[in-house]
């Protein structure tokens, strides 16, 4: 067996734009609809979702089966023991690229990528498991630091006077940034796109790029999206599956009973 290259991780570094989808409905069923659309990569969400490692794996599995897309997974959390954790299950089943939200500090930075590596470069515990083969794939140990890729996501005031300092980090591979906590924390909420959000946005895009890591960001508005590619966003979500159906579903609906108009607004996000 051979440990898997990470294409994806591979694009961000070559400055390719990848193109993606917020996955938050965990059924494999609702995640193979969506693999099968034409992405890049599809995020599968663990924050603001019921879904534990045995969902994402069945996730991941799907994805496997789609030749050129490549799952990116968010843990609930990145810190402390119980971060530790999750990160070394989330890689144990066989996710290679991790999206970990509030890194608001240098410090937490270079302890994720601690937990994302084996000694000695990091702090990830040995064991045969399926990333591994079930311990067929003797190069694993050895390889695995290559080929994983740690995405962390800026969203926060702390997070922003510390922009420079946790992009510089080595071992972090992207920055994503999350506009909605982002627009709350400065006091904009339900607005990520406010004037001066967008302001801060474009100034973290530049800052992110002298530090010579990816951008991320995702946005349900097709324009926006555009804009931000232009700025340079290397990875980036253009929907949510959630979304999608919601404004799918409401609009069928209201064909035939007048209800409402699916909601279209890009004010208020949860990623």
């Amino acid at each position: 067996m051979q440990t898997p290259t990470n294409h994806f991780k591979k694009a961000l570094a070559e400055k390719r734009t990848q193109y993606g989808l917020w996955v938050s409905l965990i059924s494999p069923l609702s995640t193979e609809i969506c693999a099968a659309a034409g992405f890049d990569w599809l995020l599968l969400d663990g924050e603001h979702t019921p879904s534990d490692p045995m969902s994402l794996l069945q996730q991941s599995q799907v994805v496997a089966g789609y030749p050129g897309l490549h799952a990116v997974a968010r843990v609930p959390m990145g810190h402390g023991y119980v971060g530790q954790a999750l990160i070394k299950q989330y890689l144990d089943v066989g996710i290679q690229t991790i999206l970990v939200p509030m890194v608001d500090t240098p410090e937490q930075a270079r302890e994720l990528v601690r937990c994302m590596r084996y000694p000695p470069d990091g702090i990830r515990g040995m064991a045969a498991t399926r990333a591994s083969g079930w311990g067929r794939n003797a190069s694993y140990a050895k390889e695995a630091n290559r080929e994983v890729c740690l995405l962390v996501q800026v969203e926060t005031r702390e997070g922003m006077r510390n922009l420079d300092a946790i992009a510089a980090v080595d071992g972090v591979d992207g920055v994503f940034i999350g506009p909605s906590d982002l627009s709350a924390a400065f006091g904009h909420v339900g607005d990520p796109w406010h004037p001066e959000m967008q302001d801060l946005i474009a100034d973290a895009f530049r800052r992110i790029q002298l530090a010579g890591k990816a951008v991320g960001i995702l946005t349900l508005d097709e324009t926006l999206a555009r804009k931000h590619v232009e700025m340079g966003a290397t990875f980036i979500a253009l929907g949510t599956d959630t979304n999608l159906m919601v404004k799918a579903t409401t609009a069928l609906a209201g064909k035939f009973k007048g209800a409402a108009p699916a909601p279209t607004s890009t004010k208020s996000q949860n990623y």
